[in-house]
């Protein structure tokens, strides 16, 4: 015979087993990057979030690499890869962009069970300042803002920096979120530098580390040319940037938005009075 549990009995075995872990929702992430797939930075941020406890990881990433696409996106088809590390299944590499990578994994991985959280990177190259608009770590990361899902953007050095420690970093972050829930409409942005560490500071997006120099022609056609792009590194002078604070060995933290409205400028450009012609 059924034997009815008193409510106030039920309501506390519901509570021991929460306790317990026996209810625990997973904590699911989305993660992505711009320099592909196949990236070791990749894969050591996809151990580190793992590693958290509840937290399950879902691997949706370019196919190669496509460092500086900002948000720009693919057209149709959309070629998708099962691609499997070690003789386990690791991801999904999306023929395309980041913001592709990104959008297939919400919106079609994401149908049956709504991601928490989108991560991007780790990146191979800092994306602080002005370089930050041309970033596909930060374009992959804004894509989840365009579909109201909080996200990290996460790049370090080119060198001298201990990727492991840079995925326990982040993820840290990530746990924080997990917690205590992650700020709408933010997109943070963790830029580590090379070295050793002076500490963590929070700083707002400013200057512009990489510039082109000159164009140096290689070879000239009929009606072609082809040229080789300069890149130089420039030193910021500004100590109120992240710029400034990454060159100077901190880990930047700088909190970006999908809208650039400068809405300070708004009301000038109302007095501009532009009619339509009659």
């Amino acid at each position: 015979m059924l034997k009815l549990i008193p409510q106030s009995r039920y309501a506390l075995i519901c509570l021991l087993l929460m306790s317990t872990g026996a209810f625990a929702q997973s904590y699911r992430v989305l993660l992505s990057n711009d320099d592909g797939i196949q990236s070791p930075l990749l894969v050591a941020m996809h151990d580190a979030l793992a590693a958290l406890p509840d937290v399950e990881v879902v691997v949706s990433a370019p196919h190669e690499n496509q460092s500086g696409s900002s948000q720009s996106s693919s057209g149709n088809p959309v070629i998708v890869d099962e691609i499997y590390r070690d003789g386990s299944f690791f991801g999904y590499a999306v023929h395309g962009k980041p913001a592709d990578a990104v959008r297939f994994g919400l919106v079609n991985l994401g149908r049956e069970e709504r991601f928490d959280l989108v991560v991007s990177g780790i990146n191979l190259g800092a994306n602080v300042g002005d370089v930050s608009h041309l970033s596909g770590t930060v374009g992959a990361a804004m894509e989840a803002q365009y579909h109201g899902l909080p996200s990290i953007a996460v790049s370090q050095d080119t060198s001298d920096v201990n990727t492991e420690a840079s995925a326990r970093f982040a993820a840290r972050l990530v746990q924080k979120y997990q917690q205590g829930g992650a700020p709408e409409g933010v997109v943070i942005s963790i830029n580590i530098p090379g070295g050793e560490l002076k500490g963590v500071q929070v700083r707002p997006m400013g200057d512009a580390y990489l510039q082109t120099g000159s164009y140096e022609l290689l070879e000239r056609g009929n009606n072609s040319a082809s040229y080789n792009r300069e890149r130089i590194v420039v030193q910021s002078t500004d100590p109120s940037t992240d710029t400034f604070s990454y060159q100077q060995g901190y880990i930047t933290l700088t909190p970006l938005k999908f809208d650039w409205t400068d809405y300070d400028f708004i009301s000038e450009v109302e007095a501009w009075n532009l009619q339509l012609e009659k």
